[in-house]
């Protein structure tokens, strides 16, 4: 039950304080779709397949060409509403299961079968424009123009095994991007790396979005990138095989307001006749995974039935991603109650996150310049 404090700054507050909800007609909705967001994975979408996805609360088709082009359109069909994922691709063009009727990837209709007089020229669905990049497959979801996809060269053409990955994660995207910036959480959740309690930790914002380090370290930390992703170096996984650390970028891209996927790409220092070993163990890993997903180990240990020991004991693979799971994917709840929140002088990352979200979108909705970030190459 809400207490009155919470309700009173509830209505104080304005729209550009919202920072959570992202459906059609939000502000912050309006301001994420002013970006390029992942949506699938390039491996788990064969020529001529269809899915549906829902990306900020709208559903959508999207759909790989004969050819192997990806695109998105609108989730339904114009004449009666049927879902299009259900339907057919056709060379470039997706046809609808129910009566028959053919969109081109603009979403303009170019086929009535059973109309003595088609009137298909009148007909056209929604359509996003969609790329393809570092095996990931892209969604525009604003209005107008695009603007150019970002570049992220390190993985682009960087040595080693390029690996993407994509969960699903059962809580708001904003409880993710906070733990982005987030450093005094790695010795406690991330206890196995051995990480020490950072009690100098400074945060300042920079032309593609926050730097967060420690006291004395010029340059040196974490960097976030606006409006979603992260950008870093992680250890090895496999010590066995990888020579070097991994060059990722993560990004969090909001499915509604209580679930966002998490999709990255990284470069993974593995070469040679080890490629192979290193894909072997990997899909054995991805077995594993679904036999206990991420959520169900979760949830075992917030229910006393496992501890957290058993994460670090059994999953090698996804482990941050399983005991980041516990904290915040499940642990705190779908929507984070930040008015019951304290904050320390560790928070300075998301304190700063919080303000410049919060700048940006007052600035969107009183129509003055928004900030126009760097991209990765600069």
């Amino acid at each position: 039950m809400a207490t009155q404090t919470a309700l009173k700054k509830a209505k104080t507050k304005g729209e550009w304080e919202d920072y959570v909800h992202t459906g059609p007609g939000t502000l912050a909705g309006r301001y994420l779709r002013m970006f390029w967001h992942p949506v699938c994975r390039s491996e788990d979408l064969a020529p001529g397949r269809t899915r549906p996805i829902r990306i900020m609360g709208e559903d959508f088709t999207l759909y790989r060409g004969e050819g192997g082009t990806p695109h998105i359109v609108a989730f339904r069909c114009a004449h009666r509403g049927t879902q299009l994922s259900a339907g057919w691709v056709q060379g470039d063009n997706l046809r609808c299961y129910y009566h028959g009727w053919k969109y081109d990837p603009t979403g303009q209709c170019i086929e009535q079968p059973a109309e003595p007089q088609p009137f298909y020229e009148k007909i056209r669905i929604g359509s996003c424009s969609t790329e393809e990049y570092i095996g990931l497959i892209w969604g525009f979801f604003g209005e107008g123009e695009p603007p150019a996809l970002p570049r992220y060269p390190e993985v682009e053409s960087g040595d080693g095994l390029l690996e993407n990955w994509f969960e699903e994660w059962p809580c708001n995207y904003f409880n993710r991007l906070e733990n982005a910036g987030d450093t005094a959480h790695v010795p406690f959740v991330h206890y196995h790396t051995g990480s020490e309690i950072p009690l100098d930790i400074v945060a300042e914002e920079t032309e593609y979005g926050i730097l967060v380090g420690r006291s004395g370290r010029q340059g040196q930390g974490i960097r976030f990138h606006m409006p979603t992703m992260n950008h870093f170096n992680n250890r090895p996984k496999d010590k066995e095989l990888e020579q070097g650390p991994r060059t990722a970028y993560m990004w969090r891209v909001p499915v509604d307001d209580e679930n966002h996927l998490v999709v990255g790409a990284q470069r993974v220092q593995v070469f040679g006749d080890a490629v192979e070993t290193y894909l072997e163990r990997r899909r054995e890993a991805d077995r594993k995974a679904l036999e206990a997903p991420m959520v169900e180990v979760a949830l075992a240990v917030l229910a006393g039935k496992e501890t957290t020991d058993y994460i670090v004991k059994t999953r090698w693979w996804d482990i941050n991603s399983v005991q980041d799971m516990v904290s915040l994917g499940v642990g705190q709840g779908a929507i984070v109650p930040r008015e019951d929140e304290h904050l320390g002088r560790s928070d300075v990352a998301i304190i700063l996150l919080r303000k410049i979200y919060i700048r940006e979108m007052r600035a969107l909705a009183e129509g003055r310049p928004l900030k126009e970030w760097e991209s990765p190459e600069g």
